[in-house]
């Protein structure tokens, strides 16, 4: 009897669950995330870029992003809005137009802030961007729409595309593990059969000392290095071999050559250092910060992980379950659109500053429009989305929505 009532409690759950959230608001709550905060993040991240013109170098610098409402663009120039329906009927892709504040700076004064026209953003049916979503449902079923569509979905060139959940390791976390073979673009730190610990920075070609990476973060003495590791006797015995392996290395400097020597041998010796130092600001931990200011908190999170390690080897913990869901995180829509629009608007911004870099003569905010080419990120999205194909070996991201009939159409929208 009581087993009985718990199922029917948990079912009780499940019903209001659906009632209130509908079968596709994990994917609608994600994008409607990444249009009201995820854009304006990854525009603050690149901040602007610097143009080296002769003589007279000046700055573009990035404020605010904005939407438009859903549009299309006619074949006699003309611009309307558009709506659903008529996307799939008339082969058309259900998007907005995007928009960045972009202000000149020349000699740290700001001359002009223009609205610059970017590219266009595939709009997901039935977010805060869709005239659906404040629709009832007898002017849904005047548009022609159903009222129970979940959304959740994209219209590219017409047909129906849905982003699949993909199930990823949980970013940020220290996982401890054992293993022969691995090849993952994260922070790899190995202990080695000789008791050297080396790491392995993503973007970096090969293997570098543990002492060094922390010697070059600002932790300089052996003994600031293993109170950052731990307190514990045992575990600071096991840092001998690392320590004697790193004796070439006394100062922060020495460290930073060493991995500049590795990173960009052969060039000059200030841009090795420079090299060294993009390494430890933006390939290292980039999610601790990104400033000089930042690589204490590096040096700390390394010697927490490194204490693991030491801790895994002298059986004092466990391997940590990489299958554990509490190791895991699902990634929807808006998550995986705002790791395609990065890569989108750093080619943007790149494509910019080679444009205007050529143009050594003109100057002004008419010439920046002219240097943006809003096909970048526009195609980029559209092809990705279209295709499924993400870049980076993912593929089959995006599947074509299943409308065999109403269920599996849920099911689709629900899948991992």
């Amino acid at each position: 009897m009581q087993q009985s009532k718990q199922v029917d409690n948990t079912w009780v759950v499940l019903k209001n669950l659906l009632e209130t959230e509908g079968v596709a608001r994990q994917h609608l709550n994600s994008y409607n995330e990444f249009v009201q905060e995820g854009l304006q993040n990854i525009v603050k991240e690149i901040n602007g870029i610097d143009i080296e013109s002769l003589g007279n170098p000046y700055r573009i610098t990035f404020d605010r992003i904005k939407i438009g409402k859903p549009q299309v663009n006619e074949i006699d120039g003309s611009v309307s809005s558009v709506q659903p329906l008529e996307t799939r009927l008339r082969s058309l892709t259900y998007s907005s137009p995007l928009y960045v504040e972009m202000t000149v700076e020349e000699g740290g004064v700001r001359r002009d802030t223009q609205l610059q026209y970017i590219g266009n953003l595939p709009v997901m049916v039935k977010s805060n961007l869709c005239s659906l979503s404040k629709m009832d449902d007898e002017t849904l079923m005047g548009s022609g729409e159903d009222p129970q569509d979940p959304g959740g979905h994209f219209i590219i060139n017409g047909s129906e595309r849905v982003i699949v959940g993909l199930e990823d390791l949980s970013p940020n976390r220290i996982i401890v593990d054992s293993t022969k073979v691995g090849n993952r673009a994260k922070l790899d730190i190995t202990l080695k059969q000789d008791g050297t610990i080396n790491v392995k920075v993503p973007s970096t070609p090969v293997d570098l000392p543990i002492v060094v990476i922390m010697r070059a973060l600002g932790l300089e003495t052996d003994k600031e290095i293993a109170e950052a590791i731990s307190l514990k006797p045992e575990l600071q015995d096991l840092l001998d071999v690392p320590l004697e392996k790193a004796s070439e290395t006394r100062s922060s400097k020495d460290a930073l050559i060493f991995i500049g020597n590795r990173v960009a041998h052969g060039m000059l010796e200030e841009f090795r250092l420079r090299k060294a130092e993009i390494v430890l600001d933006w390939g290292l931990l980039p999610h601790l910060g990104k400033k000089t200011s930042d690589r204490y908190h590096k040096a700390m999170f390394i010697g927490e992980s490194v204490s693991k390690l030491l801790e895994l080897k002298l059986g004092w913990i466990t391997e940590d379950d990489k299958d554990h869901y509490g190791n895991k995180v699902i990634k929807f829509a808006g998550q995986m659109l705002a790791d395609l629009f990065r890569t989108a608007f750093r080619n943007l911004t790149r494509d910019m500053k080679y444009q205007l870099e050529r143009m050594v003569q003109k100057r002004g905010p008419g010439v920046i429009g002219v240097a943006i080419r809003p096909g970048i990120i526009t195609d980029k999205l559209n092809n990705s989305i279209a295709t499924g194909n993400w870049g980076r070996g993912k593929v089959g991201v995006t599947q074509l929505l299943d409308r065999t009939n109403y269920l599996s159409t849920v099911s689709h929208l629900r899948r991992i």
